[in-house]
């Protein structure tokens, strides 16, 4: 089985944006929830960056 270059952040970012979402939701310190949502964004967008550049590679 082979994973996609870029596969690994994008769904872990997603993982993680999901959490601080659900922690800014309960008020569950606000700051550090927004900081993990963005953390998680920044490697969906990071991981969607390298699957579009290599998606080309596919054999």
């Amino acid at each position: 089985m082979e994973i996609r270059e870029g596969l690994i952040p994008t769904v872990l970012g997603t993982a993680v944006t999901a959490t601080g979402a659900m922690m800014k939701r309960r008020d569950v310190a606000p700051m550090i929830a927004a900081g993990i949502v963005g953390f998680g964004l920044a490697h969906v967008v990071l991981g969607a960056i390298d699957l579009v550049q290599h998606m080309d590679e596919r054999k």
